[in-house]
């Protein structure tokens, strides 16, 4: 937070939005007494309280008002039972400072014991704790109601070893070191002396003092979350009653105390304790209930959504998509916007959903919606340039890049990733005008991208891809300069290896080239690109077999890839390894049955290995595709004239 107030959306902490005074006193009141009833009664809980999880007070006739009052009045009669018993015991204290004074002969009923302690003239000097009065925490938990009515009954009588005061039912024994004392509607207490030989000792722990403790844990870690001295970026947040349940759970003991010791017979004590346990056990469950939602993000999310639903299934649905069920995420995303539609965030998810699905158009108003309703909005900006740029329209791409590189960072909530969306803004409109040959911006765009881009910015792609463009427009020292760039801060970054190898190639620095390309395979063993690369290098030096070997390295590492399956066919091919080559040809055709040079290949290939029907088929599929294909269709007349030759052969050899 730092020493500003923290930033957050509106949603976080609708109360804190409102311009209603009203709506925000009553809410921020109400507030507490929620967090209060979640550690009394925690049916509903969950991992977020934010938006409308909780409706706000608008008016003083809302029910709720009532559970506020209940809750603040309780906390006042806590305080004020405070106060009477702290200043009942100083009265106490005090008696006893002037007993002592007196060598122990101290007799009076109640009201004169107050006199008798200020008519001595020493009302301040004798205030407790004395000089020769220490404090020690004694709280005993044996004495009960019948112990202390006995107590009073037997305590009449005086003896010379044993010199007694009474005081309206409180009773301070100098003699035996005891005192007991019914304080306030808790109970008993004992306060503890010492003989008249050893330093006179005074208890004061008891009801009071663990109420007071129990209070403090309850409200003074709660008092940063309750928007009292700056707005908060959360509406409830369970995490911060993490300290004031110790609280409450003192409160708790000492009223299950308080009501066990005020019963009079063994079953109804039974039945105090029967309940307790009861009490626990439902507790204990609910622990293991909520641990189990915890157990992972699926399950939590799906327990808030009683709670919170739109924040729930907007979660949900990345977790569904992250893990390939894209229907199932695209139901949760559209479900949360049912219940709020200006989530821009679950605009912008759901966008990147359909974008993986080539679903463009969709994709696109999904981003334009994201933007409406959070216009900066940075990474909706730069996924709506990309999908425009695969759809071809790519002037409206650049636009939109250009428009995201602009946009301002000030008051966001994170605004190192925004700074970076704009740099990777600047990154793709070169990238765009590199595809479309314009070199010599894309080369200016980048420029603007380092001067602009802030210090936690990861810019080795952006440097390869200045080298790459220099490369193109044939300024190899600058390129090379940049590849290196590229490798200084990243010297693991793959893409500056392979395309500073190819700069080196194309330099005719063959051997450097190639160690570049090893250092690689070195630190990326399992890149099907880097096997990629190396074997076209290797097939451009004319070392077919090598070429052919790393090549199917790499259809095995990217089975799934065609362009690989599809060059490693062409190696073997050329390497003469015609077997292998038909295999990997057949492959490329299941990838894509429909692209016509994969048939054209297998046709030749099975041609060539003497699979003469097989090829005629493959022949007549690639036409199916391409019916005008003059490679083709003279490559299978020339196969269907092999066919006949070799069927009058045999009819021949059947003559003779």
């Amino acid at each position: 937070m730092g020493s500003k107030p923290p930033d957050f959306a509106p949603a976080d902490n609708p109360a804190a939005d409102s311009d209603s005074i009203v709506t925000r006193t009553l809410t921020f009141f109400y507030l507490p007494a929620f967090n209060f009833w979640l550690m009394l009664c925690p049916r509903w809980l969950s991992f977020d309280w934010s938006m409308e999880a909780i409706p706000l007070l608008t008016s003083i006739l809302d029910a709720r008002n009532i559970f506020t009052i209940a809750f603040y009045g309780g906390i006042f009669t806590f305080l004020y039972w405070l106060v009477k018993s702290y200043n009942r015991r100083c009265i106490y204290n005090s008696a006893f400072c002037l007993s002592a004074s007196n060598g122990g002969n101290y007799h009076s009923n109640h009201a004169s014991s107050h006199s008798a302690a200020y008519a001595n003239g020493n009302a301040a000097g004798q205030w407790c704790p004395c000089s020769n009065i220490t404090q020690k925490f004694s709280f005993s938990l044996s004495s009960n109601h019948n112990h202390h009515n006995k107590s009073r009954k037997t305590g009449q009588s005086h003896s010379a070893n044993n010199h007694s005061s009474h005081t309206n039912g409180y009773r301070i024994l100098n003699g035996n070191g005891h005192c007991h004392a019914a304080n306030g509607i808790f109970g008993h207490q004992d306060y503890g002396f010492a003989s008249h030989a050893a330093s006179t000792r005074l208890a004061f722990t008891g009801p009071a003092d663990i109420v007071t403790l129990a209070l403090a844990l309850l409200i003074l870690p709660f008092i940063p979350a309750t928007n009292l001295f700056f707005y908060v970026g959360f509406v409830v947040a369970e995490r911060v009653l993490y300290i004031p349940s110790m609280g409450f759970c003192l409160l708790v003991a000492l009223g299950v105390d308080h009501l066990y010791r005020r019963q009079e017979t063994s079953f109804r004590k039974r039945l105090v304790l029967a309940t307790v346990s009861l009490l626990l056990v439902v507790m204990s469950v609910r622990t293991v209930i909520r641990n189990k939602d915890w157990l992972n993000e699926e399950n939590l999310y799906r327990s808030g959504i009683p709670v919170n639903p739109p924040k729930a299934y907007g979660n949900l649905a990345n977790i569904l998509s992250g893990r390939g069920e894209k229907e199932e995420a695209e139901w949760a995303y559209k479900k949360a916007l049912s219940y709020r539609s200006n989530m821009a965030d679950v605009r912008y998810n759901l966008g990147i959903l359909l974008q993986e699905q080539g679903r463009y158009e969709e994709a696109l108003y999904s981003y334009k919606l994201a933007i409406q309703f959070r216009p900066r909005l940075a990474m909706a900006h730069l996924n709506m340039g990309l999908v425009l740029g695969i759809m071809g329209r790519k002037e409206e791409a650049a636009e939109v890049y250009r428009h995201c590189a602009e946009l301002d960072s000030a008051g966001l909530k994170d605004p190192k990733m925004h700074e970076s969306t704009r740099i990777s803004a600047l990154f793709n409109l070169g990238r765009l005008y590199a595809d479309e040959g314009k070199y010599e911006e894309a080369v200016q765009v980048y420029h603007e991208a380092v001067k602009k881009m802030p210090e936690h910015y990861q810019p080795q792609s952006l440097y390869n891809m200045m080298g790459e463009a220099y490369f193109k427009m044939g300024s190899f020292v600058d390129a090379e300069h940049w590849y290196r760039e590229a490798l200084r801060v990243k010297p693991d970054h793959i893409p500056a290896h392979l395309t500073y190898a190819k700069l080196l190639s194309k330099w005719e620095r063959l051997e450097e080239a190639e160690q570049w390309f090893l250092k690689a395979k070195f630190i990326a063993p399992n890149d099907s690109s880097v096997y990629q690369h190396y074997g076209q290098f290797l097939s451009e030096c004319d070392r077919h077999n090598e070429a052919a070997d790393v090549y199917v390295r790499a259809a095995e590492l990217a089975s799934d890839e065609y362009e690989i399956v599809f060059n490693a066919a062409n190696t073997l091919r050329q390497a003469g390894r015609n077997a292998e080559a038909e295999t990997y040809y057949k492959i490329a055709v299941k990838l894509r049955p429909y692209e016509v040079t994969s048939h054209m290949n297998l046709g030749a290939m099975l041609h060539v290995n003497g699979k003469l029907q097989e090829a005629e088929a493959s022949y007549l599929e690639a036409l199916k595709l391409r019916p005008d294909d003059p490679i083709t269709q003279n490559n299978l007349q020339k196969l269907r004239n092999l066919i006949t030759q070799r069927k009058l052969r045999e009819n021949a050899k059947n003559r003779s």
